[in-house]
């Protein structure tokens, strides 16, 4: 298959249904850098690469920014930000390889799932380790950063195992905004007001790797680790709300029925 041109890469591998989808589209991805992903698919497209392989390398940057800044320090912090962003920009291009080339499957959307899975908890506990100060140490900060990832991973086991229960009995996949309309006033509320606040991502890659970022300029001006320490606490108070939060919206929502 010869490579695609710019304009194709747009019209077939980032339709507007795409960019408009409210819950699966980052706004980092409708803000930026969906404006920058399908010059770097092009180059996948041209390079033979497969999207599977754009998934991996997506993988590998979400693993890596916790790797790196799990050592500490501003410069890591900054690297691991790099990093991050990397992570988004192969996550926006495999898809759009995807449907250009028509090699969209079953075991890309697993490990494209698995890859927010393991990022997302890679920077957690690399977080953990940044405030308690010494990668060889065990503390209370180690053990926040490692309960934080866990309960951010219940948080998204949470969210797809709506599409395990619909399919065991049978039920359609859930689409669109209605589905996820609470059945409830008071849960409707709550709903509004997370949307407003949006503290739940605090727990997600690329917030967190600027959070992570901020917290080491912070920490630079003024010595110590206060302000990595705050934020370890932040995300473990956040993903401990959220696991009850969710798993109340999920069920109190139509995505049940």
């Amino acid at each position: 298959m010869p490579g695609p041109t710019l304009a194709e890469l747009r019209a077939q591998g980032q339709p507007q249904s795409v960019i408009d989808r409210l819950n699966d589209e980052h706004w980092a991805g409708r803000i930026y850098m969906r404006r920058f992903s399908p010059r770097a698919t092009w180059v996948f497209a041209r390079l033979g690469w497969s999207p599977n392989a754009v998934t991996l390398a997506y993988i590998s940057c979400g693993i890596a920014a916790g790797v790196v800044a799990a050592f500490g320090g501003l410069a890591t912090a900054v690297v691991a930000a790099v990093l991050i962003q990397g992570y988004l920009l192969f996550d926006c291009s495999d898809g759009e390889l995807a449907r250009w080339s028509g090699r969209t499957s079953a075991t890309g959307v697993y490990l494209d799932l698995i890859g927010h899975y393991l990022g997302e908890a890679a920077l957690l506990i690399s977080l953990g380790l940044r405030a308690q100060g010494h990668l060889t140490d065990s503390g209370p900060y180690v053990s926040a950063g490692l309960a934080a990832a866990v309960l951010a991973v219940i948080v998204k086991a949470e969210t797809d195992n709506v599409v395990v229960a619909r399919a065991k009995e049978g039920l359609p996949a859930a689409h669109g905004d209605e589905a996820l309309q609470p059945t409830g006033s008071g849960l409707a509320l709550a709903r509004r007001l997370a949307s407003v606040l949006r503290v739940h991502r605090i727990t997600h890659a690329v917030e967190l790797s600027l959070l992570i970022l901020l917290a080491a300029v912070a920490d630079e001006i003024r010595g110590g680790l206060l302000a990595t320490r705050i934020l370890t606490l932040a995300c473990l108070a956040v993903s401990a709300l959220m696991v009850v939060a969710h798993l109340a919206a999920i069920v109190g929502s139509r995505r049940l029925r």
